[in-house]
């Protein structure tokens, strides 16, 4: 066996041997800090073990700390604090990963005790999202949302910002060099704030395009891996990427949907919410999200198979509620069924009468859910039936254009043609048709 040294290089552990360098994962010693009387904490930190795992490290312990407060120097108290400190050797970890928000001072002072890396729940979100963003959009929105994070972090840490991370939390844009100057990246801030009005600017030139065709918008919603991406493939032929891991979606994907008889609407994967999604997230994504906000009907999808559903529910409502979807329809969209227990779908279903029950990997449920979607989007359509005059062309392209043609056939005074169409353009292409057949 050949000689090897064991060395650490941004935060990352590295075999070093005579022939490779191997990158062994960061060792994460995860500390969830919770009230005395709270029952929440463990599954909060099995949460964070699993979005720790997405963005490239190794839970190797889990702490569940109880404190009546948070202390304002360190977050835990002293007593405590050595405790972990003398886990964290013992466990010979990289980073201590902590399920609270930590502000700037106790974050600094934490690593101080720790002599390694110490980030918060929140810095663990902004890397898994700046692995999965691709689109130029989506690249904008999480480099403003890491730097409005880092910004109040930047006093103390000096020549720090300048190293080469490979980390949680050095991830990203600017992860080679961090602008050391605070001023130079209030300058960066501004520059994308207005990169993102750009970009909000042509989403609602695209978004007043679909709303012109009159097609209703459904938006599909829900929390992390609860299947969304592939109930949208499922639903509409796409080919967006599926994987079983948090935040595998970040940009949304529009295509369009035939519920059969010539009744479409289009529908939109989104990017899945989380518990204490990051408020420097939700205001990046805003134009985003608007999407969610303006869509007709929101498809919630929730992972009937995860023991935490009902909170899932209830963390994915209060997103909602913050970017004013909270009073969209809703249809609720029990998913993973093939997987549920059976106790647990029966409490689910009592609970929620309403929802429908689906397999999106199996296809299961997915003519009931059709059916529903239709049955509260069907109200919004008519269907009509005209005779055009052949010399206006333009009224049945128009037919083609913002509804679904049915049938066509060419008689002797025009063109007879049976449409769906949306009610907002119903009565208007009627009339638009009877005006011009007594045109000479």
């Amino acid at each position: 066996m050949e000689p090897t040294d064991h060395v650490r290089r941004g935060g990352r552990r590295l075999t070093a041997s005579v022939t490779d360098l191997e990158v062994v994962r960061q060792r994460a010693l995860l500390v969830g800090v919770v009230g005395r009387g709270e029952v929440d904490g463990e599954t909060d930190l099995a949460e964070l073990a699993a979005l720790t795992d997405t963005a490239g490290s190794d839970p190797v312990e889990r702490i569940l700390v109880r404190r009546d407060r948070p202390s304002a120097a360190t977050y835990v108290g002293p007593g405590q604090l050595r405790e972990l400190v003398a886990r964290a050797r013992h466990l010979d970890v990289d980073v201590v990963v902590f399920d609270n928000e930590l502000s700037p001072a106790q974050q600094r002072n934490l690593q101080a005790a720790f002599e390694c890396d110490v980030v918060d729940r929140v810095a663990v979100i902004l890397d898994i999202f700046a692995q999965h963003a691709h689109t130029k959009e989506g690249m904008i929105q999480v480099e403003l949302a890491q730097h409005r994070y880092r910004l109040p972090r930047l006093r103390g840490r000096g020549t720090e910002l300048s190293r080469l991370g490979a980390g949680i939390g050095t991830r990203g844009p600017g992860e080679t060099k961090l602008e050391t100057d605070r001023r130079r990246i209030l300058q960066r801030i501004a520059k994308l704030e207005r990169e993102l009005r750009d970009a909000a600017r042509a989403r609602a030139t695209q978004g007043r395009a679909r709303r012109r065709s009159g097609l209703p918008t459904v938006a599909i919603v829900g929390y992390t891996n609860a299947g969304k991406s592939t109930l949208f493939n499922r639903l509409t032929g796409a080919d967006v990427l599926v994987e079983d891991r948090l935040f595998a979606t970040v940009a949304s994907t529009i295509r369009r949907l035939d519920l059969r008889d010539g009744f479409e609407v289009l529908v939109s994967d989104t990017v899945g919410f989380v518990r204490k999604l990051p408020h420097e997230l939700v205001e990046s994504f805003r134009s985003t999200l608007e999407e969610v906000a303006d869509a007709d009907l929101l498809l919630h999808v929730v992972d009937a198979a995860d023991p935490r559903a009902e909170g899932q529910i209830e963390a994915v409502r209060r997103v909602l509620a913050e970017i004013g979807a909270a009073d969209n329809p809703e249809l609720l969209v029990l998913n993973k069924v093939d997987a549920a227990e059976a106790t647990a779908l029966g409490r689910l279903a009592n609970l929620y009468p309403e929802a429908v029950a689906i397999s999106a990997a199996t296809g299961k449920g997915l003519d009931d859910l059709e059916a529903a979607i239709r049955k509260i989007l069907d109200p919004r359509t008519r269907e009509l039936e005209l005779v055009v005059p052949y010399d206006r062309g333009e009224v049945v392209a128009e037919l083609h254009s913002v509804g679904t043609v049915l049938d066509q056939r060419y008689e002797e005074g025009g063109i007879r043609v049976r449409a769906r169409v949306p009610e907002a353009a119903a009565e208007r292409l009627a009339a638009a048709a009877q005006s011009r057949s007594s045109t000479p």
